[in-house]
């Protein structure tokens, strides 16, 4: 089937409604242009990996507005970690504003602003400061990647500039951004049984792969090309390459590459997914990428929900 969504969309409506047992989230992630540092944020309504989400839409329920969460995450030296799981008096929304207690995100019309306000998960360690992305274009093409058009990926700014300010480490760089938003009606573990996506910025396109495995034993192979002007190309899916698992958690990291595959640094080794930075081939071109991989069946699975509640606090109030 096709996989252009015929919703129309521009990436920064806050105030979109989100379904009961639904999500929608906004991705931001950046590798400083010295590489050595790295930041990935998910403001999310209807949490989709938050336990607390999950068990409510098990026990019947599932109000995504009683489950938002500020995901920060830095990388290189210091590391942070933030995700907590916020009830609804906590959260504001506007169609260019969405808060999440103390922590925002907002457009302007010109730059995405992220303002930081967060405990560390586990020990409460202060995690505070503002990021500004700044898009070179947006594209309003969007993406449905299940069969019966329930979940939707839009690539909003593929090619964009970042500008971390953090207080709380202190911090300070710049580097190449991507920013999205993805959005759905029902669980992702209903629907998928893995998936893994790769954003490769290069001096004058972003190539983004994006491989989803469904349950109804389906998959689907995204390859696009995105351009300076925020267009949206397809290109054909290169062939299947080999990524060793993960150390830890032994995480699948399948990818597809125009030659051989390599892993630079491994960001992220959980119990259900990765995040790494990879050498491919894109483009006819050698690129570092971001990569991602998420195996939903660990997720669902009892004892990753028992753990989950350590990275992902969830206060009374």
């Amino acid at each position: 089937m096709p996989y252009d969504s015929p919703q129309l969309t521009t990436g920064w409506e806050f105030d979109r409604p989100v379904p009961m047992r639904g999500y929608r989230w906004w991705y931001v992630d950046a590798l400083s242009d010295d590489g050595q540092h790295g930041i990935t944020i998910i403001a999310m309504i209807g949490a989709v990996f938050s336990p607390w989400y999950a068990w409510a839409r098990r026990g019947g329920g599932g109000d995504p507005m009683n489950h938002c969460c500020m995901n920060v995450s830095l990388y290189g030296a210091p590391r942070r970690w933030a995700m907590t799981d916020r009830r609804a008096p906590h959260i504001t929304r506007t169609e260019s504003r969405f808060s999440v207690g103390p922590s925002s995100i907002g457009w302007d019309g010109s730059v995405l602003t992220v303002n930081i306000e967060e405990r560390t998960a586990p020990f409460g360690l202060p995690l505070r400061g503002v990021v500004r992305v700044t898009p070179r274009a947006v594209s309003t093409r969007a993406f449905t990647l299940d069969s019966d058009a329930r979940h939707t990926w839009h690539p909003v700014a593929a090619r964009s500039r970042v500008q971390v300010e953090m207080d709380a480490p202190g911090l300070s760089w710049s580097g190449a951004c991507y920013f999205d938003s993805n959005w759905g009606d029902a669980p992702l573990e209903q629907d998928f049984r893995s998936w893994d996506w790769c954003r490769a910025p290069m001096e004058d396109a972003t190539a983004i792969l994006y491989n989803p495995r469904r349950r109804d034993g389906t998959e689907q192979h995204i390859a696009l090309r995105v351009g300076n002007d925020g267009s949206v190309t397809d290109i054909a899916s290169p062939a299947p390459a080999t990524l060793p698992r993960t150390r830890l958690w032994r995480i699948p990291r399948p990818t597809r590459s125009e030659g051989a595959a390599r892993v630079i640094k491994t960001l992220e080794d959980t119990p259900f997914y990765s995040r790494s930075v990879i050498g491919t081939r894109l483009l006819g071109r050698d690129a570092t990428a971001v990569h991602e991989s998420v195996e939903f069946d660990r997720f669902a699975a009892l004892p990753v929900q028992v753990l989950l509640p350590v990275k992902v606090p969830r206060p009374w109030w």
